[in-house]
């Protein structure tokens, strides 16, 4: 996705492909492209957040890791400030770690039991000379902990089992903050937490966008978080993109057959209205493929056609910023 605003990109995922070898009886080989030829961009200006949506199994947080630098991609590159994360010196590596900062799913696995919360700010805080004293290390930590509503004395000397999940979550919302990094990438960051909290989770990125002007990449299955959230969406399907851009055109206009079955599987809120449509377990239990020369969704799409098991749909344009990878809009220009 590109921004016609702004060219201030921070993190730039180019065409990229993980591709991972699968075990396999004999002297075979299976691979696996958990990432397909994904390309996207987060910039400094403007802020915003941008909504990553796909089912389990559809390589949403392998990407993640790739824009983070914990794994490699097997093809294409992922830029820091337009140099390749691989190629970053030391002090561009520090700074790529301040500026992009992860949020994982489970609240609690990023803490050690042994070791009160506040201890993730401390280190945070003396690891990148944050403050001069120990007094201003506590005021940094207080103000962080306020911003995401959370009050010092409930947190500061806690352990991470005295906490509530959604507590832990917004824990590392503050230690974010002390950075003010420029990119956000949030692995399902309100999935393990309580309904009742998720909204203030979810507020605390939108104020981080608006009023620190960060930016956040939000990876997600559920599509009522990501239509709270606003702005860009990517729909991912089996390690590709199929079709991207506001969430208003995705949600009103579905082009992908996939985006379409996505949001047919959501039920209605009105226990009076009857859901007609349900999931065709014939359908769902076709495998999905990965060879390059077909569509990914081919073999559980009721408009497949013989072209569809020939060649992989280029991106089509349907209307301003909205692209779909579907036949069905051959008459549409191309990417």
């Amino acid at each position: 996705m590109t921004n016609p605003q702004d060219n201030t990109t921070v993190l730039d995922v180019r065409n990229v492909s993980k591709i991972f070898t699968i075990p396999t009886p004999g002297f075979e080989r299976e691979y696996i492209a958990a990432v397909d030829q994904v390309s996207l961009a987060l910039y400094e200006k403007p802020a915003r957040i941008v909504s990553l949506v796909g089912e389990s199994g559809s390589g949403k947080t392998t990407l993640a890791r790739l824009m983070l630098g914990l794994t490699s991609p097997t093809r294409g590159e992922v830029l820091y400030r337009g140099k390749r994360i691989s190629e970053l010196s030391k002090d561009e590596w520090w700074d790529f770690r301040r500026n992009v900062q992860p949020i994982f799913q489970d609240p609690f696995s990023i803490y050690n039991p042994f070791y009160r919360v506040d201890r993730a700010l401390d280190i945070t805080i003396k690891n990148f000379k944050l403050a001069a004293s120990k007094d201003e290390a506590f005021s940094l930590k207080a103000e962080a902990l306020k911003a995401v509503d959370l009050r010092p004395d409930d947190v500061i000397g806690r352990y991470p089992h005295q906490l509530s999940g959604g507590q832990c979550q917004r824990v590392m919302l503050a230690r974010t903050l002390l950075l003010h990094p420029k990119i956000i990438v949030a692995d399902e960051p309100v999935s393990m937490i309580d309904a009742a909290v998720r909204m203030l989770f979810l507020n605390t990125l939108l104020d981080f966008r608006d009023k620190y002007h960060i930016s956040s990449l939000m990876i997600t299955h559920d599509l009522a978080t990501a239509y709270y959230m606003g702005g860009p969406m990517l729909v991912l399907c089996f390690g590709r993109v199929v079709e991207s851009g506001d969430i208003e055109q995705l949600l009103n206009n579905p082009s992908h057959p996939y985006t379409q079955q996505l949001l047919a599987a959501i039920p209605s809120p009105d226990p009076t209205q009857r859901w007609d449509t349900r999931a065709n377990a014939k359908i769902t239990e076709r495998p999905l493929t990965h060879e390059t020369n077909k569509c990914v969704y081919v073999a559980r799409c009721p408009y497949a056609m013989p072209i569809c098991s020939q060649q992989r749909p280029p991106d089509y344009l349907i209307e301003e910023q909205h692209y779909t990878a579907c036949f069905l809009h051959q008459d549409k220009p191309t990417r």
